[in-house]
């Protein structure tokens, strides 16, 4: 008698569905996102900051991204992928509604801070899960790159939509008596963000619903953390003696240098131009679409 097949594990998945559930998850991830990019400068300035305090409160997103990038990246190998994804969105929650609803400068930095964490602790895992699903499912030799680019494409074309919904949504409310009516807590410009949070819980859902995980064997958080040290060190060793990805860091550097100086000074540019905050944040969000529209062709393409 011929022995019945070992049953498949549940918890791997075929590469297709892999694939297709990678790629939604990286467009709700980013998706949020995009919805506040065009409001986020210019809601700081309707608070009170000046240009070079909104500065300072975004400069605390990237030091936070950069202080945690490599402590958060050892988290996802105990903990798990769907767990930090997960963590990630529920920063990003409390995150969003800090700065669409807070007042005080304390409450929108450490709104900023909370988003610079989220992304710290999203960037990576879920590809990270991808290749692992495939290469449990088809071997450490298995095809990645068109998934990995697929994944990308999503991710522009995700941040292009929502960016230019988030531009329209606070010049459709804007004159609507919002603001009178709620005290001042809620602004048109808070629209983009409050529809944001709600979308989080939607990526939330999908990550702990469908994003199935292996067993991981077992380990500690406080191995994860006490290698900390160790692991930025490495990584300052290997950026500042191998030729190549010095290079890549240098150049990264650069670009985020421009970039962030770009999506500083675009917005308020805009609506110094336009009259008003809110006709500002469409201007913006038509050049910023245009912007990570090409940058999904550019990852569909390669």
């Amino acid at each position: 008698m011929t022995a019945a097949p070992a049953p498949a594990d549940s918890h791997v998945l075929d590469p297709e569905t892999a694939r297709r559930r990678y790629v939604t998850v990286s467009a709700l991830f980013w998706f949020p996102i995009g919805l506040y990019v065009p409001s986020l400068v210019l809601i700081l300035g309707e608070r009170g900051l000046t240009l070079a305090a909104v500065a300072a409160v975004l400069s605390s997103q990237g030091l936070t991204v950069a202080l945690l990038e490599l402590p958060t990246g050892g988290l996802s190998d105990v903990l798990g992928r769907r767990a930090v994804l997960a963590a990630g969105g529920v920063l990003s929650f409390a995150g969003l509604l800090l700065l669409a609803l807070g007042t005080a400068p304390w409450v929108l930095i450490v709104g900023v801070v909370l988003m610079g964490a989220s992304r710290a602790l999203a960037s990576g895992p879920a590809e990270a899960w991808y290749v692992d699903m495939v290469q449990a499912h088809s071997g450490p030799g298995a095809e990645l790159r068109t998934g990995l680019s697929r994944g990308s494409s999503a991710m522009g074309a995700s941040l292009a939509v929502a960016t230019l919904l988030g531009g329209l949504l606070p010049w459709l409310f804007a004159g609507s008596g919002l603001a009178e009516a709620t005290g001042g807590t809620v602004l048109p410009l808070s629209l983009p963000g409050l529809l944001s949070a709600a979308l989080v819980l939607c990526y939330l859902a999908y990550v702990l619903l469908r994003l199935p995980e292996p067993p991981r064997a077992p380990g500690t958080l406080r191995s994860v953390l006490g290698s900390v040290p160790g692991t930025i060190a490495s990584g300052v060793r290997l950026a500042t003696r191998e030729r190549v990805v010095r290079k890549v860091v240098l150049t990264t550097a650069a670009v985020g240098a421009a970039l962030g100086a770009i999506e500083l000074l675009t917005p308020g540019r805009a609506a110094a131009i336009t009259g008003a905050s809110e006709s500002g944040a469409v201007v913006y969000a038509g050049l910023a679409t245009a912007g990570f529209a090409s940058s999904s062709l550019g990852a569909r393409l390669a």
